[in-house]
């Protein structure tokens, strides 16, 4: 059109205070340019910051996102997806319970686009992001090993078979001990709910038994953990060492500064929604694949090398 209509047409739009019919305009082209993320718990630090990557992946391609919240509800979850699904989001991201396979795989039957993050379902062959999680304990343990550290022990939530990254971290940490020789003592494992973290600790303590060092497997539990030492007035890292996954915001102002292994939370989020796009464009025929992130060591103050 010439240049005279387009601004006869750009006055009328804004005189008239004209808004685009967004269905009619999915219905004309297929798409709503939306796509729906499902997470298992907002609160962890991994979810708001690969979701800021999902976010930015998308504004690039002009899509929206929608977000919910399973709280690791596998009826929530299913309840979302479903949601998602009724409003015709052009794919999902799913942060997985572990509990709907048979909903995922149903999904991929359909060829809907499909992507898990942080963990994966081995059953449903779908793209999967997450972290190189034996890895990350491994680092942990060797770097407590080689400052003298004998006595370690885990921090983890209740050990759930379908919650692929806690079973990996701990598995992970159990073979750098036994690689190390250092012993496996069942009372260093601390595998409760996270309300009971603290009262599991303080039993150790009050006990005499309380290890040397502790491994926290994600932000929630190494809160936890401090909320522990400063209840008990322990000193860090002279009485007891941390190392967590996820490298917190408060990590490098905190006293001591804490040692952590960071997770490559931005990589992921983009690889995570590339991999979508990748399905919604449908340009050749998808081989769903599973990607390990490998973590990063971030060496700081709570922990120290031992004297003999």
């Amino acid at each position: 059109m010439s240049e005279e209509t387009r601004k006869r047409i750009a006055m009328a739009i804004k005189e008239l205070g004209y808004q685009p019919n967004i269905i009619a305009r999915s219905l004309k082209q297929k798409t709503t340019m939306t796509i729906g993320v499902v997470v298992f718990n907002i609160m962890h630090m991994l979810t708001t910051q690969v979701l800021h990557a999902i976010e930015e992946e998308c504004q690039e391609r002009g899509f929206h996102v929608i977000v919910s919240n399973s709280d690791d509800d596998p009826e929530k979850e299913k309840k979302y997806i479903e949601m998602l699904r009724a409003k015709q989001v052009d794919g999902l991201i799913i942060f997985p319970t572990g509990k709907n396979a048979d909903i995922y795989q149903k999904l991929l039957e359909e060829r809907f686009p499909l992507v898990f993050v942080d963990r994966m379902v081995p059953e449903v062959k779908a793209d999967a992001v997450l972290l190189d999680n034996q890895k990350a304990a491994e680092l942990a343990v060797e770097y407590f090993a080689e400052r003298g550290y004998e006595h370690i022990g885990i921090v983890t939530p209740p050990l759930v078979s379908h919650i692929v990254p806690r079973m990996e971290r701990i598995e992970g940490f159990r073979q750098a001990l036994v690689k190390k020789g250092l012993p496996v003592v069942d009372d260093y494992f601390i595998t409760t709910e996270i309300p009971r973290i603290q009262k599991e600790l303080t039993r150790l303590y009050e006990s005499g038994r309380l290890p040397e060092a502790l491994f926290a497997i994600n932000d929630l539990t190494l809160m936890e953990v401090l909320y522990f030492i400063k209840g008990n007035h322990i000193n860090t890292p002279d009485e007891l060492a941390i190392i967590s996954i996820d490298d917190v915001p408060f990590a490098h102002v905190y006293t001591p500064t804490l040692t952590t292994i960071s997770q490559p939370t931005f990589a992921m989020g983009k690889k995570a929604a590339e991999r979508l796009f990748l399905q919604i464009a449908k340009k050749s025929e998808h081989q769903p694949q599973v990607f390990r992130f490998s973590p990063t060591f971030i060496e700081r103050g709570s922990v120290k090398e031992k004297t003999s």
